[in-house]
């Protein structure tokens, strides 16, 4: 299976969205109420192909996006928090016309639309929280994550992009195929990508991540429906964090999946698929 059959049975375009400023890649597909998709560190787009159809053919406007600084979208020569990362998506949805959106977040995509349910609840209508991130900084983690892009990104060697691929999933032969790896290596080695790896991985240094943590009281603000979603092999963090962001926001459903790393919506991409639906349904 390629990215290219993950997409067969729908209409989509791929696009490049003025978002106040910021060129934008964008996957967008379907009608309905709109569902914005957004990856985690180092990540980009593709990261949501599994996910794409099963959304549309449900009744939701699909928009699956390039992060700031990540992917094919611009890189402004700064370190990236996390109200960057936000306001972003706020440019990115007023470009669009979407007054308020449903927001599927894994990683730091979680981190920011946590974050965004936080501080602009009148445009968020439900948030899924997949594997994210923000609520934790430790050391030894955000050392790995920082070491292994970095290796990958400033060495011509695709096995270390293969390795950062390996490091998100439980099963990695079944879930990281040459054409992921390739389109990860030529997005990791294009010269604004190589040139900006040290503002994509700012979050990943101690001061600014703490600056930018969402706390339990941070959480409990969170008002609209959410789903947190975690792999049981989560290579960065445990079960316990996905139970304590689950306890923090008010009526909030929690999914754990067995034999699953850090991106569960792919890995488990049908059952992720009916759960997120299910939820999506429920918090109309």
């Amino acid at each position: 299976m390629t990215i290219w059959t993950d997409l067969i049975g729908v209409s989509f375009r791929l696009d490049f969205v003025d978002a106040g400023g910021t060129r934008t890649r964008a996957l967008i597909a379907g009608d309905g109420e709109d569902v914005i998709a957004m990856h985690g560190t180092s990540g980009h787009l593709e990261a949501f192909s599994r996910n794409i159809v099963p959304h549309v053919n449900a009744g939701y406007k699909m928009h699956a996006i390039d992060a700031l600084g990540h992917g094919y979208t611009d890189k402004p020569d700064e370190p990236y928090e996390i109200y960057k990362y936000g306001e972003h998506v706020l440019r990115y949805m007023d470009a669009q016309g979407i007054e308020k959106a449903h927001l599927m977040g894994e990683s730091l995509g979680g981190w920011t639309s946590g974050w965004l349910a936080i501080n602009h609840p009148d445009r968020v209508r439900s948030v899924q929280l997949v594997a994210a991130g923000g609520t934790k900084a430790n050391p030894e983690i955000m050392q790995r994550i920082k070491e292994s892009t970095t290796r990958a990104v400033t060495t011509d060697d695709i096995d270390l992009t293969r390795q950062r691929l390996h490091l998100l999933m439980f099963d990695p032969a079944k879930n990281v195929s040459d054409e992921l790896v390739e389109i990860r290596h030529r997005i990791y080695h294009e010269p604004d990508f190589v040139a900006n790896i040290a503002n994509l991985l700012s979050l990943q240094e101690m001061d600014r991540r703490q600056r930018n943590l969402l706390r339990p009281e941070d959480l409990n603000k969170i008002k609209a429906p959410a789903l947190v979603v975690w792999g049981t092999n989560n290579p960065f963090g445990g079960v316990a964090e996905a139970t304590a962001m689950h306890e923090n926001i008010p009526g909030s459903q929690l999914e754990i999946f067995n034999e699953c790393g850090h991106w569960p919506q792919h890995e488990h991409a049908d059952r992720f698929n009916e759960v997120s639906i299910e939820f999506l349904k429920s918090a109309r």
